[in-house]
């Protein structure tokens, strides 16, 4: 049996746009209010890390480098001297980037890149004695699946029925009256994604074309015939509703296409690695920002590979060398478009890995990780939340393998980046069902 975000995955692959709520009769188009997209536009692009980054490796301790080498050995440790040292300030010491990560120091250094420590999804506030007596934790807790659709949807039940909606589409669902189209919130470089995915709204994903129609007079004909099928048949309700999804799908990617075709192309470089290709096409739909009308967008791109129970060590160095030098690019284009204070990227991913080493030079699956906010808007050069006690065993360890119990909850990272979006205070508890379990829904790291 397919778990949910297979089937989610399975109902939109091709289809090029929206969600599955929007193909089952849910979607209605919004009469928006026209606004200046130019002087009030805001962006949120959430780059997710699938497989479970080792934030152990990602963020580093200076200070207590040897606390780290104590448990990470010779294995999987990155020596001192190659790290990238940067300063924490609320943490009153020294901590380190991984070598591969240059691009990201470099916006550290400048105050445009903040990091989040211990973060994850959380039921409630839990501490090691709370777990150990059996407190609620979420549901398949180390499973990739499950943890992917969680911090997607900032759901920890699965039964619960807001979990077939992610946090971002229901921020999408929160703005959309702000913009001054109907053209989709969200767009994604990765096909239908959970994250995007709302009552109301679902993305569109520019890089999923209809193969076969080009711009060719018999590629024209084989369109115009493609669309007379899609109104064939409408009597049954979800041929009628799948039909009309399609229809939508090839007008907003005409939409889209036609806009793109007005700006002019971006001087920025771009790696030409799967993620920079992404990011390059994100950097080009905002370019296009004030043509199609657009306020308020939520984009998402995605890197994978990072299950890292073997060959860790040359794994992630190829990956977050991927990661840092494509998001620095795209950091560059938005200075280049004068949109970096109004557009925040941040990175998700399944989980943290152990401490603890294991076999095969790589790690086992865990709990909190550490992420990383990006953007002119960011209150950079520091670190929130609190980083766990590196002990296996110690206050901040679910078991002895070193899986850090989050300190903040996907929940209040979510919540911070909503209000920043300008997701309406009234709208916070149907972004985020589980917010008020947390006494702090402001993490203080946007302006």
């Amino acid at each position: 049996m397919k778990t949910r975000r297979e089937l989610i995955h399975d109902a939109g692959r091709g289809l090029g746009a929206a969600a599955v709520l929007r193909a089952m009769g849910r979607f209605s188009l919004l009469d928006a209010a026209a606004v200046d997209a130019a002087s009030d536009y805001r962006a949120l692009l959430c780059l997710f890390l699938y497989g479970g980054n080792d934030g152990n490796n990602t963020v580093i301790p200076y200070d207590d480098y040897a606390s780290y080498q104590k448990v990470r050995g010779t294995t999987i440790n990155i020596p001192k001297g190659s790290i990238l040292k940067i300063s924490a300030p609320s943490q009153k010491a020294a901590f380190g980037l991984h070598p591969a990560l240059a691009e990201l120091q470099s916006l550290y250094d400048k105050g445009n890149v903040a990091i989040l420590a211990n973060v994850g999804t959380l039921a409630s506030p839990t501490t090691r004695a709370r777990y150990l007596a059996g407190a609620p934790v979420p549901d398949d807790l180390f499973s990739h699946s499950s943890q992917q659709a969680e911090w997607q949807s900032a759901v920890v039940k699965t039964s619960d029925p807001a979990a077939w909606t992610g946090w971002g589409g229901r921020a999408a669902d929160a703005v959309a009256s702000l913009n001054a189209s109907s053209f989709p919130v969200s767009i994604s470089t990765a096909g239908l994604s959970l994250f995007q995915t709302g009552v109301n709204s679902g993305p569109l994903d520019p890089g999923t074309g209809l193969a076969g129609f080009t711009t060719g007079a018999t590629s024209q004909a084989r369109l115009a015939a493609f669309r007379k099928l899609l109104t064939l048949d409408t009597a049954q309700t979800l041929v009628g509703t799948e039909s009309t999804l399609m229809g939508r799908a090839i007008d907003d990617t005409n939409t889209l296409n036609a806009a793109l075709g007005q700006v002019p192309a971006l001087r920025t470089p771009f790696p030409s690695t799967g993620l920079g290709t992404q990011l390059k096409t994100i950097a080009s739909v905002i370019a296009a920002r004030s043509a199609l009308k657009m306020s308020r967008q939520v984009f998402f791109a995605t890197i994978g590979s990072f299950d890292t129970h073997t060959g860790e060590i040359a794994t992630q160095q190829t990956l977050l060398t991927q990661l840092s030098q494509a998001m620095g690019a795209f950091f560059a284009a938005t200075v280049e478009l004068g949109v970096q204070d109004s557009v925040t990227t941040f990175t998700l991913s399944d989980f943290c890995r152990t401490f603890q080493p294991g076999s095969g030079s790589g790690t086992d699956h865990a709990w909190g990780n550490h992420h990383f906010i990006v953007g002119g808007s960011v209150k950079g050069g520091d670190f929130y939340g609190t980083y766990p006690t590196l002990a296996l065993g110690g206050p901040d360890d679910a078991e002895a393998r070193g899986r850090w119990i989050p300190t903040t909850a996907v929940d209040q990272y979510g919540a911070t980046l909503a209000r920043w979006f300008g997701v309406p205070a009234a709208s916070m508890r149907t972004v985020f069902p589980n917010l008020g379990a947390f006494a702090a829904d402001d993490l203080g790291f946007m302006v």
